[in-house]
């Protein structure tokens, strides 16, 4: 009896109770710790990664095939090569062409791209864990998305002091080409009976320059000295804060940081600047002198990106310009697009260029909507 009595009383040993319930409970908050602090980490990668495949397939189609959705096309396969580019824990995610979709936006227009990575049980890819595995968790299924949008710009900036017609369509000589003059009226200043006909890009029907019929098509730029409106013939005029030949060769060969919108009213630089123009252009050049344009992949070929010889020049709405004059207004140069253009070569006076895609800006208050026609292409993650 007395040693039942010891033995109920007896107290020894109660220390290695005290130590296993330590013991779980130090477990379970190195398991939070450690192993929820990973998979934090993991579900970040997997969104940094989810981020850089809709990206990159939204920015392949602005300057490679806005229409190819197709498993081997660009938009795709950037995609999946960006996404797999940035690992999760030290390894790929797993991103199938089929995991890259293409829904619309808001407006009903198919200018986004959604990218889904995994690294799950069902992939063949899942997270390890470290402590979790100990209380029969060994794996935790990760995954992200992410969509981005090529949508068009209602800005741009570090746009060219000189200014070049937009696309018409032409009625006199058709079909349009870049020798073709713009034409409204005979020269008593009365209306023609067939005259060349512009819409603009807030209209529907935009007649001007296009990113994917127009990529790659070659223009020698001149300066007008006759008033004609032609592709090829220019019209300097002053950035705002900007004023003279130094400023206007400056911003040739440099990045004039202010920022435009659509509509705005351009003020033509006395002279046809044709010196300063000759100097900017070889200052441009000179910071990139090894591009140039692939005619078998029809785009440009740097080892700068984007190379600095891709430049955005502001277009003008040529039937603005032509009524003004009949008018008696001198230049009513009136910006309606932006196209991007790449330096090819200057020889003599003359700038020849092609034309290609180009990213742009939006832009808030005060900038309006941007025009269902806008050239420049605007990226961005919006998911």
């Amino acid at each position: 009896m007395n040693r039942l009595r010891r033995l109920g009383s007896d107290q020894s040993g109660m220390s290695y109770v005290f130590i296993g319930m330590g013991m779980m409970a130090f477990l379970s908050a190195s398991m939070l710790a450690i192993d929820v602090g990973m998979l934090m980490t993991a579900r970040n990668q997997a969104q940094n990664a989810a981020d850089a495949g809709a990206l990159a397939g939204a920015t392949a189609m602005v300057y490679d095939d806005f229409d190819n959705r197709t498993n081997s096309g660009p938009a795709k396969t950037n995609a999946v090569s960006a996404s797999k580019a940035n690992k999760v824990m030290a390894k790929d995610v797993s991103v199938l062409p089929s995991d890259v979709t293409f829904p619309l936006d808001p407006s009903g227009q198919p200018t986004r791209v959604k990218v889904d990575v995994y690294r799950t049980g069902t992939r063949g890819n899942p997270v390890d864990t470290l402590i979790a595995r100990f209380f029969g968790v060994k794996t935790a299924d990760i995954g992200a998305t992410a969509t981005a949008e090529a949508s068009p710009a209602n800005a741009m900036t570090c746009v060219k002091p000189f200014t070049i017609p937009d696309r018409w369509i032409e009625k006199q000589t058709p079909p349009w080409d870049p020798t073709d003059t713009f034409d409204l009226y005979d020269k008593k200043g009365k209306l023609l009976a067939n005259p060349d006909v512009y819409i603009s890009s807030t209209q529907s029907g935009y007649t001007g320059y296009s990113a994917s019929r127009d990529k790659g098509m070659r223009i020698t730029l001149k300066s007008d000295n006759s008033g004609k409106i032609a592709p090829s013939f220019y019209f300097p005029w002053a950035i705002p804060g900007s004023g003279g030949g130094s400023d206007y060769s400056w911003n040739i060969a440099n990045c004039n940081q202010t920022v435009m919108g659509f509509g705005v009213q351009m003020n033509p630089e006395p002279g046809n600047m044709v010196g300063p123009t000759s100097s900017g252009m070889e200052g441009l050049i000179a910071r990139d002198p090894g591009a140039y344009w692939d005619e078998g992949k029809n785009k440009v070929v740097s080892t700068m990106h984007p190379s600095p010889r891709v430049v955005v020049i502001p277009l003008f709405d040529p039937e603005y310009y032509e009524t003004g004059k009949q008018n008696s207004r001198n230049a009513d140069l009136k910006s309606v697009n932006y196209l991007g253009f790449f330096i090819e070569e200057m020889n003599g006076n003359e700038v020849t260029g092609r034309i290609t895609p180009v990213a742009g800006l939006r832009k808030g208050s005060g900038f309006g909507p941007a025009p269902v026609g806008a050239f420049p292409k605007s990226i961005r993650l919006v998911q």
